[in-house]
């Protein structure tokens, strides 16, 4: 995929999270990421006939422990999207960004939903028939 198509991705997916691209260098394709507080990564996007895999790393001390589920899921078998890798990056920095944990919000969703559908007048139906 062309650079300026991968920028204009990432452009789109930073639209919808806390990070924001900061930098889009076209000759080393790399994109450069940034959010509060202190949150940084950058990806270095392979050429499009070459082959390669994504890239993901951080100068940030604080910030490359968390990268290790991307970097397992980019060196896993099959070709991934740019979108694919973000939203690894992006589930790998929740806890830095103080979001809660993916699963969790699955969770907590299912316990609301399970709650509000369960009215008192089926409560009624379960036991004896009402005639």
């Amino acid at each position: 995929m062309a650079f300026e198509a991968l920028a204009e991705a990432a452009e789109r997916w930073c639209a919808r999270t806390p990070f924001q691209l900061i930098a889009a260098e076209e000759t080393e394709r790399r994109m450069d990421f940034y959010a509060e507080p202190g949150v940084s990564f950058y990806v270095l996007c392979p050429e499009a006939a070459c082959g390669d895999t994504f890239h993901v790393w951080s100068e940030s001390e604080d910030c490359l422990p968390f990268l290790q589920l991307a970097q397992d899921y980019i060196s896993s078998c099959g070709k991934k999207t740019l979108h694919e890798i973000l939203e690894k990056v992006f589930k790998s920095f929740r806890p830095l960004l103080g979001l809660p944990d993916v699963d969790d919000d699955a969770f907590e969703e299912y316990n609301a939903d399970v709650e509000e559908e369960e009215p008192e007048a089926d409560h009624q139906q379960m036991g004896v028939s009402q005639q």
